[in-house]
């Protein structure tokens, strides 16, 4: 795969050029910690493409065959790669940009700050980053990092979920140990109720009835002037594996309805 410099890191990425015409543009944003390119490469990607969208993947900053630096890992840092790599790929024209989980974050502060480049957001059960999000992720992440540092809970992940998820495991363990990515994900400015009231593009979130939200679906996607939401009945936060087919269907037609 190619291979660019992004705020001088190696960052690692993939181009499915679709066959519409005029062209969107959709940028997949993986999760943190097991993810990388690979799970839109899997799910959603491909079929996208072949709908007509062109879609760009890419591995994070520690993620996937991207670099993995010891440190920067703020949602700061995270935005400054995706502003770079798409003034690279696509220049300033407005992408559609589909986050899940913290992907979905990184797309949420990305359309605050730079909302002419962003045609839409749709967030995989996501949340934009407040301190309510903040704490949310501080308490997710030192719960993670504690388990992942008990050996018998590998025996457990293996045969709860098999052995491909032991050995995701084993990266975001090894992750999470030898930079300060748990550390420093839910630090820095946060956006405010008034921050996400203003977010003037369309915004799709879809999320799961017992995912991370479960304790008020509509909260953050009400406050949207262009916020639409969409549940997925018994459902967790793996609602991007265990529901591609329609969350693609979804997607496709979100794009096509907000095209250029």
């Amino acid at each position: 795969m190619p291979e660019l410099k992004v705020n001088g890191l190696r960052t690692n990425y993939q181009v499915l050029p679709g066959t519409g015409s005029p062209s969107e543009t959709v940028v997949f944003i993986h999760g943190m910690g097991t993810d990388s390119l690979a799970s839109f490469y899997l799910t959603l990607a491909p079929p996208v493409a072949a709908a007509g969208i062109d879609v760009i993947s890419y591995d994070l900053r520690g993620h996937g065959k991207s670099e993995r630096p010891v440190s920067g890992y703020t949602l700061a840092d995270f935005v400054a790669d995706l502003d770079e790599l798409l003034r690279s790929l696509v220049g300033d024209r407005p992408a559609h940009l589909v986050g899940n989980s913290f992907g979905g974050t990184i797309a949420y502060a990305f359309a605050a700050t730079h909302p002419d480049r962003v045609r839409s957001v749709v967030s995989i059960e996501s949340e934009p980053p407040t301190e309510f999000w903040a704490a949310k992720m501080t308490g997710i992440l030192a719960a993670t990092t504690e388990m992942l540092g008990v050996e018998e809970n590998y025996e457990w992940i293996e045969a709860t979920f098999g052995a491909h998820h032991r050995r995701l495991a084993r990266l975001a363990a090894k992750r999470f140990t030898s930079t300060t990515m748990a550390e420093e994900v839910p630090t820095g400015t946060m956006m405010t109720m008034d921050d996400v009231a203003a977010i003037e593009v369309p915004v799709l979130s879809i999320l799961g009835r017992f995912g991370y939200q479960s304790d008020d679906l509509d909260a953050l996607t009400s406050l949207m002037p262009r916020g639409e939401l969409f549940v997925f009945d018994d459902q967790g936060h793996s609602v991007l594996v265990e529901q591609h087919r329609a969350v693609r269907g979804l997607l496709v037609d979100w794009v096509r309805r907000h095209s250029g």
